[in-house]
């Protein structure tokens, strides 16, 4: 038999199940009551008259203490059933919008809460008009470095005596302190759609100090840091984003929708940051179609000067002239289920040729200082990528490829130019096997075969940052080696994976003439507890090519096993959010073979060691 228990729950009243009373059918003692006019006094039950079965269904009444009793439903009848509602409805007094009418029942603001969820600094409730809104978010981010890795030895000034050899001592230690407000004011409901408008700033504050065992590293002139020229401290401030988006249109009854953005704006290339992830001046349409199915960009950069020391960008300077054109679309769920897929093209177009630029520490940038240094460049290349993120069952997925092709001013002779032609594949599998996540990177940047045959062969980027294969935690991508006695430019840039030999990343120029690289390699990512994050990592590098490295260097057979990259992490977030997040990373370089022929096999095994502490408002 069927047993339906009914719960009324009415301002005043407490949860009760309804009596034999309350739907006027008799009891099994045969007695039948009226239950508008004898009730319970002390159930505060309500009388519910039309409650019927349409077969047997007993009620039930259950109260602590007291026996269970069954009741059955009476028969529905045609009058029970409840006539639509035609007349209209009094609204009744006007209330305030949903946003203030929460402080009728005494929630009140409270600026210092990011969650109090009645915050007008978090965009809680409109601060003009009914649909204005502001958020502002606050970072404080410490980072402290001791790193060692080759260097050259110190000038004729040095303060290490008996510093005959090209090596010097790569002891270093780098302090970091970034203030970071970001302020956005927008207009719209941002539930279901952009907003119609939207304003973003954000500036930087930086103060940066670096300690060297070396003299002549932080400085063309060795006598202007302090401490003997071996201390340099810095300060910059920064607009890294300062933007305009408005919103075009909907184009579906599901918000599909086209935008605009002028300004100062991040954009990513790719899903990992492989080809280009900055934050840039430049003017961008997007939006989506098919119920969010399709993505789409277009947009056009010029791109800023960026500070030699904090590498934020320096809008005190005028554009460089390097253009940055592309256009990508997504696919959601394309091939499958749960995996997205992109296609891309980008052209980069610099026509910095002739210029002589150098950084704010002396050092020139603009041309490099390898092969032929009077020589700046022109180049003109496009990208054509395919990238993919998500899962194929349990397998998660990610990876991008490109093909890179165009020409640039061939950097020994004036009027000759260099055939660009030069491909990149990266992936990562990884497999979640309940709190442990293994994962499997594999890399291969194509490098130049000949440095002198006009054909650029080796890959490069136009502002990499790649979330690849340890990150900005692993030995190799977070420092930037200098390739000693082979010109003034480094293996690899600062948070880097390919080596592009430039004179600097963020002030350089792209350099196709390079080894290339290939990586293999193994990590884990494991969650010891909901706030406490383990990873480890252990790549293999090799360049694809060393016939550029033997050419700069005037060296012999250079091998290309590059050496071991070791490396964990440990991140906290004591709250289980981003307003507080410590991480700690130790690596190090296992030297290789084709280590040992660039910096002699006898210097000590490179490591770094980073403290980052993250405050968020």
């Amino acid at each position: 038999m069927l047993t339906l228990t009914l719960l009324v729950l009415l301002p005043g009243y407490s949860a009760e199940t309804f009596t034999a009373e309350a739907v006027g059918v008799e009891s099994p003692s045969g007695n039948n009551h009226d239950s508008s006019h004898d009730r319970d006094k002390d159930s505060a039950i309500i009388p519910a008259h039309l409650l019927c079965g349409d077969s047997k269904v007993t009620a039930t009444r259950r109260r602590p203490g007291r026996a269970v009793d069954e009741y059955q439903l009476r028969k529905c009848s045609e009058q029970d059933k409840i006539s639509p509602w035609y007349s209209a409805i009094e609204l009744g007094p006007m209330v305030p919008d949903r946003w203030r009418i929460v402080e009728s029942i005494g929630i009140n603001t409270n600026l210092w809460d990011p969650y109090n969820g009645h915050n007008p600094l978090k965009g809680d409730l409109p601060i003009w008009g009914d649909d204005w809104f502001y958020n502002v978010i606050a970072i404080s981010d410490t980072v402290l470095e001791p790193r060692n890795f080759p260097v050259p030895v110190g000038n004729a000034t040095t303060a290490r005596a008996n510093s005959l050899d090209t090596i010097g001592s790569g002891d270093s230690v780098l302090f970091s302190q970034s203030f970071i407000v970001e302020q956005v004011l927008y207009q719209g409901n941002t539930t279901f759609r952009p907003p119609d408008y939207e304003f973003r700033l954000t500036t930087v504050f930086n103060f940066n100090q670096l300690r060297t065992d070396e003299r002549g590293l932080l400085d063309i002139d060795p006598s202007q840091p302090s401490d003997n020229g071996r201390r340099r401290s810095d300060n910059f401030v920064a607009i890294q984003t300062a933007f305009i988006d408005k919103h075009l249109r909907n184009v579906s009854d599901r918000y599909d929708f086209d935008s605009l953005r002028i300004g100062i704006q991040p954009f990513n290339s790719d899903f990992r940051g492989f080809l280009f992830q900055d934050s840039q001046f430049g003017v961008r349409l997007f939006g989506n179609r098919n119920n969010n199915i399709f993505q789409y960009n277009l947009a056009w950069f010029k791109r800023l000067e960026k500070d030699t020391n904090s590498g934020l960008n320096d809008v005190s300077e005028r554009l460089r002239d390097d253009e940055v054109y592309t256009a990508n679309l997504y696919w959601q769920d394309f091939p499958l289920l749960g995996f997205v897929s992109q296609a891309s093209i980008t052209h980069n177009r610099n026509r910095e040729k002739g210029q002589v630029i150098y950084d704010n520490n002396g050092f020139i940038t603009r041309p490099a200082s390898v092969f032929a240094e009077r020589f700046a460049r022109d180049y003109d290349v496009t990208y054509l990528g395919l990238s993919g993120d998500g899962h194929f069952d349990r397998l998660n997925v990610s990876g991008s490829a490109y093909f890179a092709f165009g020409e640039q001013t061939n950097m020994h002779f004036r009027d000759a130019e260099d055939e660009i032609e030069a491909f990149f594949f990266a992936s990562e599998v990884s497999k979640d096997f309940d709190w442990l996540r293994a994962k499997l990177s594999l890399l291969w940047a194509s490098g130049d075969r000949d440095a002198f045959d006009q054909k650029a062969q080796g890959f490069d980027a136009i502002f990499e940052n790649p979330q690849f294969a340890g990150a900005d935690t692993s030995f190799y991508i977070r420092q930037n080696m200098p390739l000693i006695g082979g010109g003034n430019v480094a293996l690899s840039g600062r948070n880097a994976i390919l080596p592009a030999l430039r004179s600097s990343k963020e002030q350089g120029q792209s350099n196709f003439i390079n080894p290339g690289l290939k990586l293999i390699g193994v990590g884990i990512d494991g969650d010891i507890l909901p706030e406490l994050r383990l990873s480890m990592n252990i790549n293999q590098l090799w360049f694809a090519e060393t016939a550029v490295l033997q050419s700069l260097r005037q060296q012999g057979a250079i091998d290309s096993n590059l050496g071991q990259d070791v490396s964990a992490a440990v991140i906290w977030r004591p709250y289980q959010t981003q307003n507080i997040v410590l991480r700690f990373s130790a690596a190090m370089l296992v030297p290789g073979s084709g280590f040992d022929d660039l910096y002699g096999s006898d210097y000590a095994t490179p490591y770094s060691v980073l403290a980052n502490l993250i405050l968020m408002y």
